[in-house]
């Protein structure tokens, strides 16, 4: 197949079999209207994110834009540069999301909807205890025997915090919670930013059957904003590691947890032979945390904490009933993830057991391999500097993300998102010399081998290191979001991100978690359970 209909894809999705969907616009056009099931990857991001998201080079994969019918020229260049990396099963929606829209199907709004609309799903189905801020605020000011526990990563957390908050990203919440509130007596308050990890955390807790009293911060820290209360910055608590009497107790509990969700496991030798069937997708993950993962991990797995594996699959998982595998040296973090990927509809995860047991393993951050990566011709810093100086002509274009490029940027350079350059360069005067850079000079890369491709005769380099060799030169950076070439769509801000209208910004986010739900009923194709 070249091209799908609406409808034929819709049969494809119920039909469960693998298939990558790829809504291959920028972020912030993405999350005003998407399909369910789609995995946004960005034709400019493409050589950066496809080869960990599609490690099967012959899935099935569904390509879309925006459309209308004849008018899918992204999703074409798309296609096209998946051929071009090696993937051979490569087709486009017609239509895009207005041909999905005319079929009379669900678009949905928003990131991560699928993770987000089953913390919706759980809220209902389960019904976990809430706390309201205003409540949670007196008892802690009466110094009520109760922790709260922060369920997002530490960035998210240093961010903002509520008072008292320990950080517990969301899979560390029962390997940890024994040790952290060992009286029984003890009531337990989870939160998040707004509901989903505060819901499924919550949850985790109350699976694992601990004796403790478990309670959601309605809303978290937003709820907490919006009630006039007073947020805590920069804070860095962390839940400590368990003692061997908490890690007992915490194994018994991940033990109840695998009964009561079928929980399967895996030996090494079933993991190498999946590993070379070429017919089905596999994705590896290590759940722990990341100081963990960098100390030694598996060949070949990538870094995926438990908690924010559940909250944001669709940025892990592109390939829908793949196998997935979860590896932890103590289990009970890769028991909880495998319970709520189950939960979620994924059919095919699996725990492997003794992941490490007499094996010699890779140490450092999760090495990512870049499709397509061409060196071009760079300036060093210290060149660059001298240009600027000269007076020669000159056009340093960044192609980092707008939110990166809007806190920190090098003194006169353009913004631009690298699948617009080429059109965006045709309306300038010529320019002279023009240098590309971006965060680490990765996309720049990318980009200046676009142009040499199009037969552009456009002078071009690269920044070597880009902008982190820039500012780690000692040379000059500045802010804000001008000049640019293109329209700023590349990102959406949170709502805490912009204190511009921020409260009303918090209570539509909010609204619109709460009706994921009955949007996805409509849609047809979520196979829940709890």
């Amino acid at each position: 197949m070249q091209e799908v209909s609406a409808a034929e894809l819709k049969s494809l999705i119920l039909a469960r079999q693998e298939l990558a969907i790829l809504d291959v616009r920028e972020e912030g056009i993405y999350y005003d209207s998407h399909l369910l099931w789609a995995s946004n990857i960005p034709l400019s991001q493409f050589e950066l994110e496809v080869d960990a998201l599609l490690p099967r080079r012959t899935v099935p994969i569904i390509v879309y834009d925006s459309g209308p019918v004849g008018q899918e020229s992204t999703a074409r260049k798309a296609r096209k540069r998946l051929e071009e990396l090696g993937f051979s099963d490569v087709s486009t929606l017609i239509g895009g999301t207005a041909g999905w829209k005319d079929a009379g199907f669900e678009l949905f709004s928003g990131l991560n909807v699928p993770s987000k609309t089953f913390g919706e799903y759980l809220l209902q189905q389960r019904k976990p205890p809430e706390i309201l801020a205003n409540d949670l605020y007196d008892r802690l000011q009466r110094q009520d025997d109760l922790v709260v526990l922060d369920s997002r990563p530490m960035d998210e957390y240093h961010a903002m915090s509520i008072p008292t908050a320990v950080d517990v990203p969301g899979a560390e919440l029962v390997y940890r919670v024994f040790e952290i509130a060992p009286d029984p007596e003890t009531d337990v308050v989870v939160n998040c930013a707004g509901r989903t990890r505060s819901i499924v955390g919550a949850m985790s807790l109350i699976n694992a059957e601990i004796s403790n009293r478990v309670m959601l911060l309605k809303d978290g820290t937003m709820g907490w904003h919006l009630a006039g209360l007073k947020l805590d910055h920069s804070q860095t608590r962390i839940a400590p590691t368990p003692s061997p009497d908490s890690y007992e107790k915490s194994s018994a509990a991940a033990a109840r947890v695998a009964r009561r969700f079928d929980v399967k496991t895996i030996d090494r030798e079933t993991l190498e032979e999946w590993q070379r069937d070429e017919s089905r997708t596999l994705y590896v993950f290590d759940v722990r945390t990341p100081e963990e993962f960098e100390s030694g991990h598996l060949p070949g797995s990538r870094h995926a904490p438990g908690g924010q594996l559940v909250q944001t699959t669709d940025e892990f998982v592109a390939v829908q009933n793949a196998r997935i595998v979860l590896v932890d040296d103590h289990r009970v973090r890769a028991i909880m993830t495998a319970s709520w990927l189950l939960q979620m509809g994924h059919r095919h995860v699996y725990v492997l057991e003794e992941p490490f047991e007499g094996l010699d393993l890779e140490s450092g951050k999760e090495q990512r391999t870049i499709l397509g990566y061409e060196q071009c011709e760079t300036l060093e810093s210290g060149e660059l500097k001298a240009v600027m100086q000269s007076g020669e002509p000159m056009l340093l274009v960044d192609l980092s993300s707008s939110r990166n490029f809007r806190i920190r940027h090098i003194e006169n350079a353009i913004w631009c998102i690298r699948q617009r350059l080429e059109s965006a360069l045709t309306l300038r005067q010529p320019i002279g010399l023009l240098v590309l850079t971006s965060e680490d000079g990765v996309l720049a890369h990318l980009a200046a081998a676009d142009l040499t491709k199009s037969d552009n005769r456009q002078i071009v380099r690269v920044l070597n290191g880009g902008n982190q060799a820039w500012q780690s030169a000692g040379y000059p950076m500045t802010d804000g979001m001008e000049p640019r070439l293109t329209e700023v769509d590349d990102i959406w801000e949170r709502p805490y991100d912009n204190e511009i209208g921020q409260e009303q910004r918090m209570k539509n986010y909010l609204e619109w978690e709460v009706q994921l739900m009955d949007q996805a009923i409509r849609d047809g194709t979520v196979h829940f359970k709890c």
